[in-house]
């Protein structure tokens, strides 16, 4: 009757959770970070005695067993088990308060801890604890030393997702989330649905590349589907998605995968899922980014005698695609290729089976590395591949295919992600690549290409034994400029801001540096095409012979009505570009030149009105106000408002918004939670497919 019995244990949550960076987590159990004491207080039925026997137990995964290292049971002063260690901080009466440390490299996931007195156990109510991955800590992979960087890449769960085209790039707000409702949850699931094993739970590195398997539905009915079809009937588009929380959310609660994704969309969810798990990571931006099939470093673009874009490649250029980078030293490689590493939960290509991507190591992809674990060679070809223009043309009923010429400084643009600590977009181009046309960056392509060996100069679409050259200057695959003889140069711009409802207004400009009088055949068109590269829609061509005294420039208008493009335009549900393609030709010489911009319409912007500060608990109005400027009605407006910390998603149906109306709603916020909050909003509707914008409001 004198034996020892637990009777109940405080897992000091408050005290904890601030020491360990987890008091955001918005769940009732524990959350601590692996490698780092804890504190517990247990109270037993009398006091502690220098022959009892007590002991922690700390248990993970079905049914724990010692041997398999899923049981851990601590007794106080005594060596440490698996690097965990116990200690008993102080004794009060029949209280005792004892201090955990986690190994820094223990497998993160839900610890079930246990009371052992003799041979009685003690099970609490709430005893499921959270263990983590610790940047705070030295001894784990993970760790990262500047604190500002923690702060963004572990802890802000709001950001930006850079998108749109390299000639403009625009930012898109994104919620991340980590700390709602059922994320850390949903991230558990996820962890336990990955089959990794104990041990390899251990490892960032496996944990990251499970997650970049997961965060998609191919092959593993994991979170998100991906869809490109224009057609989201039975879910939710990607571009009305504004966060991850909500998919996370729906996810754990159906476990069945979220309709439908698209790259910014799975890289948003898996820089969530990430940081939730205690690993430092960030969305990355790429502009003019390759999608090579066949790891031949080049990609093929065709066009017709009019200078259209075809449909008919099996690679592409996407205008833009998001994956995301996340931080660790890399203990399977050699020394010298820590820190980050790419990872892209976008389903493009099976890696070892599955639709996964990464870890790959940024340094490696720089010195053209290409063998290193996991998926280099894809990441390489993806920022430094070659694009190769063909003219496509019938010859006696045949298609024949003419070279037109190649640019290799054109893919793997603007690598972008958020500034630490600042609302502003970062240019890490320079981790990714060095400068175009220096030394080091001709010895990392050699040195990725004696890797990669890519064999032809053919075009890809099985019509190889068609292949003509076109008679004249064909520019060598050399890593500078294209060496014309006259100095042939083109540049595209818009001469008007592109509003929906007005014409397109474009010009192409031509530039001669040589002396001398030259005759130029330019052919250009205007077309409608998705990020993905695939174009949508034709809306107008323009063929043009001048005359220049060369050094000069001339400047050709491209003008294309309204009627052209808004019927294409409010029938689509994605967001579309338009490209313009402009192919020149000096016949004296025969030097040919392709170029090809793609830009983004321009929408007036969405207002919040609110205050600037606001009390814990106390309620206060946000008013969103929109004036539509354009010439042309938007049909079916819906807003959408989510505040972290504030109020939960919510969507306001505006109906159709007039030329000159102005629409405005208001919500009632009430904050429950510290320090700076973001409140983003979007308005969507047929016409439009997102303006965004996003303010910050402090509670105190």
């Amino acid at each position: 009757e004198d034996s020892l019995k637990a009777t109940g244990i405080d897992l000091l949550k408050s005290q904890n959770t601030r020491q360990h960076h987890t008091d955001g987590y918005n769940i009732k159990n524990l959350v601590v970070r692996r490698g780092q004491p804890f504190q517990v207080q247990v109270s037993l039925n009398r006091e502690l005695r220098a022959a009892d026997k007590l002991s922690l137990r700390f248990g993970i995964g079905e049914n724990p067993v010692k041997n398999r290292g899923s049981l851990l049971s601590l007794k106080p002063e005594r060596e440490n088990f698996n690097g965990w260690k116990i200690s008993l901080v102080k004794k009060d009466g029949k209280e005792c308060l004892l201090s955990v440390t986690s190994s820094p490299n223990a497998p993160v996931g839900k610890y079930d801890l246990h009371v052992k007195t003799g041979t009685n156990i003690y099970k609490p109510e709430n005893g499921v604890i959270y263990l983590l991955f610790n940047p705070w800590c030295e001894d784990d992979v993970v760790y990262m030393a500047n604190e500002a960087q923690k702060k963004e890449y572990v802890l802000n769960d709001t950001g930006y997702i850079y998108v749109g085209s390299a000639y403009n790039i625009y930012d898109r707000p994104w919620n991340f989330g980590q700390f709602e409702e059922f994320v850390l949850d949903a991230c558990m699931y996820l962890l336990d649905k990955s089959k990794l094993s104990l041990t390899e739970r251990r490892n960032p590195s496996n944990v990251s590349r499970a997650m970049s398997a997961l965060v998609n539905a191919n092959d593993d009915s994991g979170v998100l589907m991906g869809s490109w079809s224009g057609n989201y009937i039975g879910g939710t588009s990607p571009m009305d998605w504004i966060g991850s929380v909500t998919i996370l959310q729906k996810y754990y609660k159906t476990k069945k995968p979220v309709r439908y994704g698209q790259c910014w969309v799975f890289a948003g969810v898996l820089n969530t899922v990430m940081r939730c798990l205690g690993v430092p990571s960030r969305c990355v931006s790429t502009f003019d980014s390759a999608h090579d099939t066949e790891g031949n470093l080049t990609v093929d673009i065709y066009l017709n005698e009019k200078g259209e874009k075809l449909n008919r490649s099996l690679d592409s250029v996407w205008n833009f695609h998001v994956w995301n980078d996340v931080w660790m030293k890399r203990t399977d490689l050699p020394d010298g290729f820590g820190g980050w590493q790419a990872i892209d939960s976008t389903p493009q290509e099976q890696s070892q089976g599955r639709f996964q991507c990464g870890p790959c190591p940024v340094k490696g992809v720089r010195e053209g590395d290409v063998y290193l674990p996991y998926d280099s060679k894809f990441v390489y070809a993806e920022v430094n591949a070659d694009r190769v223009y063909w003219l496509v043309r019938k010859v006696n009923g045949k298609e024949k295919y003419f070279r037109l010429g190649t640019e290799t400084q054109d893919i793997g643009k603007n690598i972008s992600t958020k500034a630490v600590g600042q609302n502003r977009r970062e240019d890490i181009t320079w981790e990714y690549k060095y400068p175009e046309g220096s030394k080091e960056e001709r010895m990392s392509m050699e040195r990725a290409y004696s890797f990669l060996r890519p064999s032809r100069l053919m075009p890809r679409s099985g019509y190889a034994s068609t292949v003509q050259t076109l008679s004249g200057n064909i520019q060598p695959l050399a890593p500078h400029e294209p060496v014309t003889k006259t100095g042939l140069h083109l540049e595209i711009t818009n001469t008007e801001p592109l509003h929906p409802g007005n014409p397109l207004e474009m010009a192409i400009t031509v530039k001669i540096s040589k002396p001398g009088n030259w005759t130029v055949d330019l052919i250009g068109s205007c077309q409608l095409q998705y990020y993905t590269g695939k174009v949508q829609a034709n809306l107008g061509t323009t063929k043009e012979t001048i005359n220049l005294e060369g050094p000069s420039e001339m400047q050709i208008p491209l003008k294309i009505a309204p009627d052209a493009y808004m019927k294409t335009l409010s029938s689509v549900e994605d967001e579309v570009l338009v490209l313009v393609t402009a192919i020149a030709e000096v016949r004296e010489t025969k030097d040919k030149l392709t170029k090809e911009t793609s830009m983004r319409f321009q929408y007036p912007p969405i207002t919040v009105q609110m205050p600037e500060t606001a009390k814990l608990y106390n309620d206060f109005t946000c008013a969103f106000i929109f004036k539509n400027k354009l010439n042309v009605t938007l049909e079916n407006c819906k807003l959408l408002v989510e505040g972290l910390g504030i109020f939960k998603m919510t969507t306001f149906d505006q109906g159709d918004i007039m030329p000159g109306r102005i629409m405005k709603s208001e919500i009632i916020c009430t904050p429950t939670r510290l320090g700076e909050k973001k409140i983003v909003a979007k308005l969507i509707s047929n016409q439009i497919k997102g303006i965004s914008t996003e303010k910050s409001i402090l509670i105190t």
